[in-house]
């Protein structure tokens, strides 16, 4: 029966023979350890036949290989003349020493000449087995070997008739390097399949370049920064991916950049998915973006193309706007409101409506403050991005995501687009900058400190038309009459500040007539860049006849008639009658 350790010790021509009488498929194309395992499956189930090959294993005995003859007639040689060398061998496997030992006593009990013949005959006589067992292939190589076994006889009697010295040290030298390779190559082979077999290894997976991803950008002091997400609101989360500060050098990009690109899984001791490389930005090539100016360099104009919202998904408020207060590209417009007057509904109203009828345009619904369930129901129910901060966050939380979204705005208007934020509301978001700001010693009626509302005026400022392409507009809601004097001081202070106002009235909404809009009280500034000039005229007429009305009679007159017909366009052509 053969033991692993046996088996291991063997060379291979010496499994190849073993594995060619116990047939075994393919056996040439194995590795040696591969050639071991399959040796011994088939021994656990055949163990019969393998005691067969053990018993004539035992009878004959394989013969020495053609460099182990060689050397033992160097040794032979070498003793005859008394010749006595030291030499340092590495340790070679256990079947080599076996080997060397026999072959040593052999020589010792008998001469040369004596030996030479048995050699011979013995070589003979397991050739033949041999021959009668394997196919032609293996004829063939055995016939080599036995011509190359001869030659080097040959050779190895001429050397010891010479019997000079510096033969004597070549033939050494060659047989140590002989002896060195042999041992390197037996050394080398059998660990690495062994390494290779045993050893753990992670597998090699590359994921770099299979995600891309996009996000806001949010710069840290230190330089570098993140891709916030808007599934959070611009705040911080797990999906945010880093940004090295050589990458934000090498495209200029700056907070607020809306960048698109590949990302690759985090490394040991990585916490955040980093940016590989950038696809866009803002929309557009990266090579392009490196070259704008910013936001603060560009030239404001007034609005001079107006947004419709008249036409497909207009409701009677969305018409009344955009008769009485119509919003154009770069708008600054501020809806005054009492509580309870449909400002949110209004604002809803006036996303669809841009939305259905500009597509071109990017909008942006900034919720602060507000309750829960009016963020859901406008998450579901407008065609544009909603971010918002609820009112059971933290001021901190309403200032951060207010002023991302400010600078998402600026830099895509710094690449041309269109883009508008609606706002609910700034009253609110003043409220938050008011308590995030550090005291100042300065304070307001009603609490506010007085550098409180640099920062939202800021915001609202930022809304206007650029000359060349791209604009911001802004619609913000104000409330007033909240019974608050800090509400009050902060309309006060943004009164005015604005290019278009719209006020709402509670007496109107008392009497359930939507939309409540003070229509004497409503207006745009230099509305003759918006509108044509004959409904610029008939608007005039309109006017001048709803003055004599109050808000309550001169909205419940427009919306009857308003009503009555299918655009905007057949109520100027029903005045005159």
């Amino acid at each position: 029966m053969f033991q692993i350790d046996d088996l291991k010790a063997k060379k291979l021509p010496e499994l190849h023979v073993i594995a060619k009488e116990l047939n075994v498929p393919k056996f040439k194309q194995l590795r040696k350890l591969d050639l071991v395992y399959k040796i011994l499956d088939l021994q656990a189930s055949n163990p019969e036949a393998v005691k067969q090959i053990d018993t004539s294993g035992d009878q004959a005995k394989p013969d020495q290989t053609p460099s182990e003859q060689q050397s033992d007639s160097k040794k032979s040689t070498a003793s005859e003349k008394g010749q006595e060398r030291k030499r340092t061998r590495k340790p070679r496997v256990q079947h080599d020493d076996k080997q060397n030992k026999d072959t040593a006593r052999h020589s010792d009990n008998k001469s040369q000449v004596d030996s030479k013949p048995k050699r011979q005959r013995t070589q003979k006589e397991g050739h033949k087995e041999k021959a009668q067992q394997n196919s032609a292939k293996d004829q063939q190589r055995n016939t080599k070997d036995k011509s190359y076994s001869d030659s080097s006889k040959n050779e190895l009697s001429n050397d010891s008739k010479q019997q000079s010295k510096s033969d004597n040290s070549n033939n050494n030298r060659n047989k140590n390097q002989r002896n060195n390779n042999n041992n390197s190559n037996n050394n080398h082979v059998p660990k690495g399949n062994k390494d290779n077999r045993n050893r753990y290894r992670d597998p090699d997976f590359e994921f770099d370049g299979i995600i891309e991803s996009e996000g806001v950008l949010d710069m840290m002091p230190d330089g570098y920064g993140f891709l916030r997400s808007s599934d959070y609101n611009y705040l911080a989360s797990p999906d945010d991916i880093y940004v090295s500060q050589s990458q934000i050098r090498l495209f200029g990009l700056k907070t607020g950049d809306t960048v698109l690109g590949m990302v690759r899984p985090p490394k040991e001791g990585e916490k955040y998915f980093p940016l590989i490389k950038i696809s866009q930005i803002n929309g557009l090539d990266p090579k392009v973006v490196r070259d704008r100016v910013s936001f603060e360099h560009l030239t404001p104009l007034f609005p001079n193309e107006k947004f419709n919202l008249a036409e497909r998904r207009a409701s009677v408020s969305t018409r009344v706007m955009d008769l009485f207060a119509p919003i154009g590209k770069g708008q600054r417009g501020m809806i005054v409101a009492q509580p309870k007057t449909g400002k949110t509904m209004l604002l809803k109203d006036i996303a669809n409506a841009i939305a259905a009828n500009h597509p071109e345009v990017y909008q942006l619904v900034l919720l602060i403050d507000e309750r829960p369930e009016e963020v859901t129901d406008m998450q579901r129910n407008v065609d544009g991005e909603v971010i918002a901060s609820t009112f059971d966050k933290e001021a901190h939380d309403h200032v951060r995501v207010a002023n991302i979204v400010l600078e998402k705005a600026k830099r895509m208007v710094e690449c041309g687009h269109d883009v508008v934020i609606l706002l609910d509301s700034i009253t609110r978001l003043a409220r938050a900058y008011n308590t995030v700001q550090p005291a100042s010693g300065k304070v307001l009626s009603g609490g506010v400190d007085a550098n409180a509302l640099h920062k939202p005026k800021r915001f609202f400022g930022a809304a206007r038309n650029i000359e060349g392409g791209g604009s911001l507009s802004i619609i913000a809601t104000a409330l007033t009459e909240t019974g608050s004097k800090m509400d009050e001081v902060i309309f006060e202070e943004f009164k005015g500040t604005g290019n278009m106002e719209l006020q709402l009235d509670r007496n109107i909404s008392n009497r359930r007539i939507f939309p409540a809009i003070d229509l004497t009280s409503s207006s745009t500034r230099r509305d003759d860049l918006l509108l044509e000039k004959d409904v610029v005229q008939r608007m005039w007429i309109m006017r001048k006849y709803l003055a004599d009305m109050n808000p309550v009679e001169a909205m419940e007159f427009m919306s009857q008639r308003i009503k009555q017909t299918r655009n905007n366009e057949e109520f100027l052509a029903t005045m005159n009658d």
